[in-house]
């Protein structure tokens, strides 16, 4: 009897490890660098679930996917978190602009996990991009920006769409411009290092030759009418356009400005800044799971 017993915890020990293992995939590559993987969380669901897809923070210079994807498996909301190519990296790899790597890293990671759509058990068309600060930037990025699918591509991960369903981002950086930027805060400095400038004023200096490059790569530069639904969450100071913030990086005077475009083609948008009195969403965690549920 006590064999018995103990074969049937075995069994079901191992099915448990079995149905863990099935939920997480780990450092699943979507390209030829080491950096270019991602982690796969699978919601259990009989039918085709959401997606979240984060993109890590760290200024595209530092930062990993880590991340705990427990509050939307419990809401049947799958999780993807990827890594991506530093502007290091694509400095190495002579990629003009060094920006250029980890953005379209994250558009091919979304490519790919499209192509496992039937085989992840995903609704391909409710995904969903979330990030902090770079993240946030690389996740407005892709909201905003054309389809970069290429429908006649013989790579089958080509041919999918980068377009998202939503996205909820925190302490997003939403421009690359340094004229405008400073417009909006005297102090700001962040940013150079995306075009390979050795700093803020060096891009000043330059902004012209690279024009062409903060037009492509700045996400405030591609709203239109046809972008999915916004959540911008940011922290600090209570936002003022004009004034200099403590944390001009990350400040939700970048949020105003942004919020202020996407309602003038209006796009649905939701902004929570210090000030804000009794908002609809505490936070882009809670965004995320209303938008993908509904």
């Amino acid at each position: 009897m006590k064999r018995i017993v103990l074969t049937l915890a075995l069994l079901l020990f191992v099915q448990h490890v079995q149905a863990e293992d099935a939920k997480r995939l780990q450092n699943v590559p979507y390209g030829e660098h080491p950096r270019q993987v991602l982690d796969f969380y699978q919601a259990q669901s009989d039918t085709p679930t959401p997606v979240v897809f984060y993109i890590h923070g760290g200024g595209w210079r530092a930062g990993d996917k880590k991340t705990n994807p427990q509050a939307f498996l419990a809401k049947g909301i799958s999780v993807v978190a990827i890594n991506y190519r530093y502007v290091q990296n694509a400095v190495k790899e002579n990629v003009e602009p060094p920006v250029k790597a980890p953005l379209h890293d994250a558009a091919r990671a979304l490519q790919f996990v499209r192509s496992k759509a039937t085989e992840w058990n995903l609704d391909k068309q409710k995904i969903g991009a979330t990030g902090g600060s770079a993240g946030a930037c690389s996740s407005l990025w892709l909201a905003f920006h054309d389809d970069l699918a290429q429908p006649d591509s013989e790579d089958p991960i080509a041919r999918e769409s980068t377009r998202l369903y939503c996205a909820a981002v925190r302490g997003a950086q939403v421009s690359l411009d340094p004229k405008e930027l400073r417009q909006w805060m005297p102090n700001y400095g962040y940013g150079a290092h995306a075009f390979g400038l050795r700093n803020f004023q060096a891009l000043i200096d330059n902004r012209e030759s690279v024009l062409p490059w903060i037009k492509e790569y700045s996400p405030i530069e591609h709203v239109s009418q046809d972008d999915p639904p916004i959540g911008l969450f940011y922290s600090g100071e209570v936002p003022v356009v004009g004034a200099s913030p403590k944390d001009p990086t990350h400040s939700g005077i970048m949020g105003l400005k942004l919020a202020e475009r996407l309602k003038e083609v209006d796009v649905d948008v939701v902004l929570v800044v210090p000030g804000v009195k009794d908002p609809e969403y505490r936070n882009s965690t809670e965004y995320l799971i209303d938008r993908l549920t509904k």
